[in-house]
């Protein structure tokens, strides 16, 4: 295999890991979420509906993949995206989901335009 190759599965690689931190719909939560704005640990939890330490356990996962960013703001850790084009890719993947989803006989579909979180919201 010469250097080429090994470049271009060390991308699919990289490609791969950031694709296995998006899996978790919490995680998709999150950055819908941050999509509006900074929000803090606690925020985020309340947004998602889960325990202070289960979003602190997601956002450590998400900082460590370069998705989210974090700053202190006095005694709060206020987050971010890092990556905010993210969120485009997801909203392309929610538009076909929604297509397959409306494909279905008896789907209550959502509309293809929202953004991808908020299908579960609705």
């Amino acid at each position: 295999m010469d250097k080429n190759d090994e470049r271009t599965v060390e991308r699919y690689r990289l490609h791969a890991d950031l694709c296995k931190v998006l899996t978790d719909p919490k995680r998709l939560m999150i950055l819908e979420s941050l999509r509006h704005g900074d929000r803090s640990v606690g925020e985020l939890a309340e947004a998602i509906g889960v325990a202070l330490p289960n979003a602190s356990q997601h956002l450590a996962v998400m900082r460590k993949a370069g998705l989210v960013d974090s700053r202190r703001a006095g005694t709060t850790i206020v987050y971010r995206l890092g990556e905010p084009t993210i969120v485009d890719a997801c909203d392309i993947v929610h538009r076909i989901v929604e297509r397959r989803v409306a494909l279905r006989p008896g789907s209550l579909a959502v509309s293809a335009r929202q953004p991808f979180a908020r299908a579960g919201h609705g």
